[in-house]
């Protein structure tokens, strides 16, 4: 009879929203950073819809104490993963109330920083959110949060919602926050730092945050620059109004992503906090929109299972390429959409999985949702698309969705053959060609974009009238950018006008490509590329300075004392390739062993990961490795980034081939701290 029960029990938790509604969930929390822990006292509100045995809460690794159901102790079972409590549970209102603490393997990162400040931030998107909050792993319940933090005064504590109070206790704030609508677990935030903020609202009067450190007031306008025009845009594009009360956007320090649209409080990672210099090749715009855009699609109506997912990517990648459409133009916009067919066409030779499944790969849920929608809008109109948009959100709002659901809407408004649609651009793998071409042509550089593709194979006399042509025309970066590519296999004797053509537009993203597409510079083109230095581009610099130092060793002092002050993005790419290439260059500086350290030092714990990388790649190409080098990559197997993580574990094997560093690392391990040991043991065990 048992086994019949914990069958009976199981198929309940997979449909526990049949039988229990959560409601909302008010909880305070301390954080102690030293320990790495969370501890919390929780109060869920619920509603038992049919009678159940047993209910459930996805809880990862934590410990309970305290658990009532209405003020009357309850019988539990925490398996590890899940609290479950054990009762005859009637119809009717319920309250859960229960204390809690976790020391999260995942989903709350404590990233240390310089002066032993911290950064502290969640990353929930998937199952990741029970991990440090006890809530629910199925995007299906949804309930109004209410969190309370206490932290260090020092620091800002950011949260879902809106700030209720913020009260003063000794050396500690408590941070009061509040929701009115309810959402999903995965949307569940916390973001600890120590921030300035800048307010502002949006032309319907929500409240707009933005955040930065304090060491980066000075980049806010470039970083920030079209962070309120994309927010009014959306509004006004999506035609329904922002479902929350408040907006905030938080950089945090090794992000696991680039942007993540928790709900009423972005994070994104600190690689797109730029100067004005910066953001010519790396600014915020397009994950800002698109995170924005989740707010909608995402927050406000949420997939109901992985496989309408692209409800979500495809819908908030679309919307985010409408909002460039407003700031860059048209150009912009279909270059892009260019660019991205490219790419779904490329990948659909292997990847044989459709949008619609649940296993798709990120392209195809992103970019390939935002084509089909793409589609769909150029099909049906512009007052259809819109309206249909607008009734899809308002009657899904704070819901999950299917496809089918978003198809119902467009039914009302048009009698486009949604079955062949859906075939063609959510089923199948093929790209659509024929039509995407006949979409892209509308406008003018992708026409001339599509001439010279074309051209590929055509003899250089043939087409290099053409191409100078397009070169010197006032036709989109982009057009001008394909044709350098297209030069890079032939013979310099015959590019070489067209190159210096290239150079005289004074575009920075076509003298770039014309930086990255010489790996050998012949002498007569040499002052010619060597103007590149001065471009107002870091991407650019970095290949010119790279490229120079390696093709005219007479010349390297001249080089490095031109950018022997430049420092780059923010995570100092001019500065480390500097140091990398004055220490291969011999006699050029006096102080070797100064700049060695301060290279090491990019290496350490006190810079974000992919400065980090950048440095260790550096020192171990250079063969500048001492035992600082190796403590400070074998940290990087322990990162929270697993791309980092995998750099250190595979550097580190590599290494090992040789006896004499195998000795070195065997030297630093009683020196290591326990995970640093646990990981370069494996290491060395291989």
């Amino acid at each position: 009879m048992k086994y019949i029960f914990l069958l009976f029990t199981t198929f309940l938790f997979a449909q526990q929203t049949k039988f229990v509604d959560f409601k909302s969930v008010n909880a305070q929390l301390t954080i102690d950073n030293a320990q790495k822990t969370i501890a919390g006292k929780v109060d869920y509100d619920f509603s038992v819809l049919q009678s159940v045995d047993t209910i459930k809460i996805d809880a990862k690794n934590m410990e309970f104490s305290n658990i009532q159901i209405n003020g009357e102790n309850a019988v539990f079972v925490n398996t590890g993963k899940e609290l479950q409590i054990v009762s005859h549970f009637e119809k009717g209102n319920k309250k859960l109330t229960f204390n809690y603490t976790v020391k999260p393997k995942q989903a709350l990162y404590f990233v240390e920083i310089e002066n032993d400040d911290v950064q502290i931030w969640t990353q929930g998107q998937g199952r990741y959110t029970s991990n440090w909050f006890p809530s629910f792993d199925d995007v299906n319940e949804k309930l109004i949060f209410n969190l309370g933090i206490t932290y260090n005064n020092q620091y800002q504590v950011i949260s879902n919602g809106v700030l209720k109070e913020k009260i003063s206790s000794g050396d500690l704030f408590h941070w009061q926050y509040a929701m009115e609508k309810p959402m999903s677990s995965y949307l569940l935030m916390l973001a600890i730092g120590k921030y300035d903020k800048t307010e502002m609202l949006s032309k319907s009067r929500i409240p707009l945050e933005y955040y930065l450190e304090p060491k980066d007031k000075k980049r806010f306008e470039p970083t920030y620059r079209y962070s309120k025009r994309i927010f009014d845009f959306l509004e006004k594009e999506i035609g329904v109004k922002y479902p929350w009360k408040i907006y905030r956007q938080i950089p945090v320090r090794d992000f696991l992503y680039a942007g993540m649209e928790n709900t009423t409080s972005t994070l994104l990672a600190t690689r797109y906090v730029v100067d004005s210099i910066g953001f010519e090749d790396r600014n915020y715009t397009n994950v800002d929109a698109h995170e924005l855009a989740h707010h909608w699609f995402g927050d406000l109506i949420t997939a109901e299972s992985s496989k309408h997912h692209w409800l979500q990517e495809g819908f908030a990648t679309y919307f985010a390429a409408l909002a460039e459409r407003e700031i860059y133009g048209d150009d912009f916009f279909y270059s892009k959409l260019y660019n991205t067919a490219q790419q779904i066409k490329f990948a659909s030779r292997t990847d044989s999985i459709p949008v619609l499944n649940a296993k798709a790969s990120s392209l195809t849920f992103y970019e390939k949702g935002a084509w089909a929608l793409f589609v769909l809008h150029e099909s049906i109109g512009e007052k259809a698309f819109k309206k249909a948009i607008k009734s899809y959100l308002k009657k899904f709002a704070y819901q999950t969705v299917t496809t089918q659901d978003f198809f119902d809407e467009i039914k009302k408004v048009s009698d486009f053959d949604l079955d062949k649609f859906q075939r063609t651009w959510l089923e199948s793998t093929v790209f659509d060609t024929p039509t995407a071409n006949v979409l892209l042509s509308k406008n003018k550089a992708i026409q001339t974009r599509l001439e010279i593709d074309k051209l590929k194979k055509t003899p250089f006399s043939e087409k290099e009238d053409f191409l100078r042509k397009t070169l010197e025309s006032n036709v989109y970066e982009s057009v001008k950018e394909a044709i350098v590519d297209q030069l890079e296999n032939e013979k310099y004797e015959v590019k070489k006008t067209l190159l210096q053509t290239a150079l005289k537009t004074n575009n920075t993203q076509v003298r770039q490509a014309v930086a990255s597409s010489l790996a050998k510079i012949p002498e007569d083109f040499r002052v010619e590329y060597e103007t590149l230095l001065d471009d107002k581009s870091y991407q650019t610099q970095e290949a010119a300075l790279f490229y120079l130092w390696k093709n005219f060793p007479n010349h390297r002092q001249d080089y490095l004392n031109k950018s022997k002050n430049w420092i780059g993005f923010n995570d100092f790419n001019l500065r480390t390739l500097w140091l990398s290439l004055a220490l291969s260059t011999p006699d050029y500086s006096t102080n070797s062993e100064e700049l060695i350290n301060e290279l090491i030092a990019f290496s350490s714990t006190k810079y974000e990961a992919p400065t980090r990388q950048n440095a260790l790649e550096k020192l171990i190409a250079f063969k500048i490795i001492n035992d600082q080098v190796l403590t400070n990559l074998v940290n990087a197997t322990t990162h929270h980034m697993w791309q980092f993580s995998k750099f250190g574990r595979d550097s580190i094997r590599i290494l090992l081939k040789n006896s004499e560093m195998r000795a070195s690392f065997n030297r630093i391990l009683p020196n290591l701290n326990p995970d640093e040991q646990y990981q370069l043991n494996r290491l060395l065990k291989e």
